[in-house]
């Protein structure tokens, strides 16, 4: 049998021992892995459907706008169409500035475009729903009309007058909804907008009847697009108070998305090290076991490269599984994730070759870093020894043996719990670190006022950025809390098999079950009670590495609620395991470690 097939079976039915174990690397890894492939796929998808939308549109190279309208500013943007540099254009056209109310009197600022009933060759919308402007009617961006919940057939108020929604539609002449008006009146800053369409004869009326804010727009085309800036610095001495050239309009689109990417990749970064920190207390849990298995290894000549490579060849197995898996997850929701509004169309590629290095490295990371220690351990260990191996035997101090007696019963088999195996409370603490930092930041951005985009800043239509940013928190959370309750109770399980012959021999000097699940309880309290405390400011300032400005910092109520109900949970979750292990026969358990 050569080394190969010998590895392959030896893991696979390693595997089919520890199936539990392994189902928890998996799924542990194949979250990490989906997650920081999703933060750093979205630039790369959000440019992917700006381009789509942009070819099917035909939209401009560059927009210029005016914050004036009137012969002059008419006649100074039409001689930009006469510019070598450019092949074709769309308008001059005007853009009236009004209010819209939808039938459930939800109010939003809008722009108006109007355009003729045929598109031109430059900036054609695309109607994704319905028809075309005609008059009497109007057409919404898709984006808008989705935040709204308006669809074909309503009708809604525009200045005080009623209107048809007669189509929606997609464009890439103006960024993704709320930023339709690119310019304000005047050529100042604009509010949160959305954009709809009608006839030039309506938009014309529209601004007349009511008196309301106009300015102008052109669409050009260019020869090379790719020489935009080179013509945008030729011509901004213009009269033309505004330029948006394409490049910018894309960037504009990852506005949305500016800490959709930091949450995925510092959360894949936090999942991963929780995912190390279970693995790692399995690992531990199994060192004995790998430790005589090593040795079994040795006694039958198998090379210290061979029991390496088995050892370790499992973890990394189960590990690119789960990149694998995660990569394809990330495949599925990248488009969901990267587009939040409707603004744009087209098919989102999946992860790139630099994303799936970058997820790979992460996945062998959990894989190598849970068991690399009790690999070397196995590999360094004599062939006697390791076939002979025991659980740890710590040294007795009748100092602190006569201390620890003062104590009640629970809380002194906890603290030697802890004692002895002081790397396992340290794993428990950095779980419980880990996972309310996360609590914590989700806090803190739930505590941040919100600011719709109706008009007055209400609520009426919601920031869609902030409600993107804290779906994406509250679910990076509650796969943190999901892993942290699996590491919780395998650390308890497996703390309290180590100890199983320490823990039958205090029932048989008198100790009660009760007594002992309590006390496996605390080894893993006392552990968690400096993790939750040290994770608060941890969560608030990971936060605050990504808030503009001042954010405001969540009632101290909150933060103290999310450690208490953080050690509740550990006392929960640590019962059921911690009872199950109290129940075992100890006849049964000292026969088995004397055998």
């Amino acid at each position: 049998m050569g080394p190969i097939v010998l590895t392959v079976r030896l893991v696979l039915a390693d595997v089919r021992r520890h199936k539990a174990q392994a189902a928890m690397l998996l799924l542990a890894v194949t979250v990490a892995t989906a997650t920081m492939a999703l933060g750093l796929s979205l630039r790369g998808v959000s440019d992917a459907l700006y381009e789509q939308t942009r070819a099917a549109t035909a939209g401009p190279d560059v927009v210029a706008l005016s914050g004036d309208s009137g012969p002059a500013v008419t006649s100074a943007l039409a001689s930009l169409a006469d510019a070598p540099e450019v092949i074709a254009h769309h308008g001059p056209y005007r853009i009236v500035y009004a209010e819209l109310t939808t039938r459930d009197s939800i109010s939003s600022p809008v722009v108006v475009q109007g355009f003729a009933e045929t598109p031109g060759a430059v900036n054609r919308p695309l109607v994704t729903s319905g028809r075309w402007v005609r008059s009497g009617g109007t057409v919404l961006e898709r984006g808008f009309a989705t935040a709204l919940g308006v669809g074909v057939g309503d009708r809604v108020t525009v200045a005080g007058r009623s209107y048809p929604v007669v189509g929606i539609a997609v464009t890439a002449a103006t960024s993704i909804y709320p930023w339709a008006a690119q310019i304000g009146p005047g050529g100042g800053p604009s509010d949160y907008s959305g954009l709809a369409w009608m006839t030039r004869s309506d938009a014309r009326t529209l601004a007349s009847s009511h008196d309301l804010p106009v300015t102008s727009a052109l669409d050009l085309k260019l020869r090379d697009p790719a020489a935009t800036e080179a013509f945008l610095d030729a011509h901004r001495a213009s009269t033309v108070t505004n330029f948006r050239s394409w490049r910018f309009t894309a960037e504009q689109d990852m506005v949305i998305l500016r800490d959709s990417q930091p949450i995925l990749v510092v959360g894949s970064w936090l999942l991963g090290f929780l995912a190390v920190t279970g693995v790692a207390a399995l690992a531990a849990g199994r060192a004995v076991e790998q430790t005589r298995r090593a040795g079994l290894l040795k006694a039958v000549g198998a090379t210290p490269g061979l029991i390496a490579t088995v050892l370790l060849t499992e973890y990394l197995a189960l590990a690119l599984a789960g990149d694998a898996l995660g990569l394809v997850i990330a495949r599925l929701t990248v488009p969901i994730i990267a587009s939040p509004t409707a603004s744009r169309i087209g098919d989102a590629a999946g992860p790139g070759g630099a994303t799936v290095a970058a997820a790979t490295v992460l996945a062998v990371a959990v894989g190598v870093l849970s068991t690399l220690r009790p690999t070397l351990r196995a590999m360094r260990t004599a062939t006697v020894t390791a076939l002979t191996a025991t659980a740890h035997q710590p040294r007795h101090r009748p100092w602190l043996t006569a201390l620890s007696a003062l104590l009640p019963t629970p809380l002194l088999l906890g603290l030697r719990l802890t004692a002895r195996r002081p790397g396992r409370a340290v794993l428990q603490a950095c779980s419980t670190a880990t996972t309310v930092i996360a609590i914590v930041a989700l806090l803190t951005l739930y505590a941040q006022p919100e600011r719709g985009y109706g008009l007055g800043g209400s609520s009426a239509l919601p920031n869609l950025r902030d409600v993107h940013d804290r779906r994406l928190l509250l679910a990076i959370t509650v796969l943190l809390i999901a892993l942290a309750v699996v590491n919780t109770i395998t650390l308890t399980w497996t703390t309290a098999m180590e100890a199983r012959a320490n823990m039958a021999i205090a029932r048989a000097l008198g100790a009660t079950p009760g007594q002992i699940s309590a006390g496996l309880s605390v080894a893993q309290l006392l552990p968690g009670l400096p993790g939750a405390v040290i994770g608060v400011p941890l969560g608030v300032g990971l936060l605050s590495l990504f808030s503009a400005g001042n954010p405001a910092e969540p009632p101290s109520s909150w933060l103290i609620g999310a450690v208490l109900a953080t050690l509740l949970a550990t006392a929960a979750l640590t019962a059921l395991p911690a009872r199950l292990a109290a129940r075992l026969p100890v006849a049964q358990t000292l026969n088995a470690e004397t055998a």
